[in-house]
């Protein structure tokens, strides 16, 4: 009788379906909770290096003051460093968001753009350290900005990555 181990990071049916770049942007635009909070993903580069996200201003993601509500900017930031990070190391890899901060740092009187990039020689970096047997705990920011160029917020989100197996011999 052959058992097989359990993968330790797990993707659901849904989401794994969802494989292409624009097959997860499309995907992910239905999501709940980004279609009700005025998130918008408006891009997906083919090799999940790069990610573009827009959040507008209306009644519904406006705060008391009428400026954009803070858990929505920080909502349109939550998982892409991890897909992102996940999709380059490829399988045998865990990735889980460790910690996040915020930095509020003009009102959000328009929409917002994030955009997301993912450096290959960090990608590298951190699959090195964890090829290594490291535990790595690695922060990214992003920066949110108005079309003016005004930024908004700036936001930092610390991936938490390490070898799912050990790593096979060379």
């Amino acid at each position: 009788m052959t058992t097989h181990a359990r993968p330790a990071q797990r993707i659901g049916r849904v989401k794994a379906a969802l494989d292409s770049p624009d097959g997860l942007r499309r995907g992910m635009n239905l999501w709940p909770p980004f279609l009700a909070s005025g998130i918008r993903i408006v891009e997906i580069s083919e090799g999940f290096d790069r990610v573009v996200v827009r959040l507008r201003r209306s009644r519904l993601t406006s705060n008391y003051v009428g400026t954009l509500f803070g858990g929505s900017l920080f909502a349109m930031t939550d998982p892409f460093w991890m897909i992102m990070m996940m999709r380059n190391l490829g399988p045998g890899y865990v990735v889980w968001d460790k910690a996040g901060e915020i930095d509020f740092v003009a009102p959000g009187r328009s929409s917002v753009t994030a955009v997301f990039v993912l450096d290959p020689a960090v990608v590298a970096e951190v699959r090195a350290a964890a090829d290594a047997g490291e535990t790595v705990l690695r922060w990214f920011p992003v920066d949110l900005t108005a079309p003016d160029g005004t930024v908004v917020a700036r936001v930092r989100k610390q991936l938490y990555v390490r070898r799912s197996a050990p790593p096979a011999p060379a």
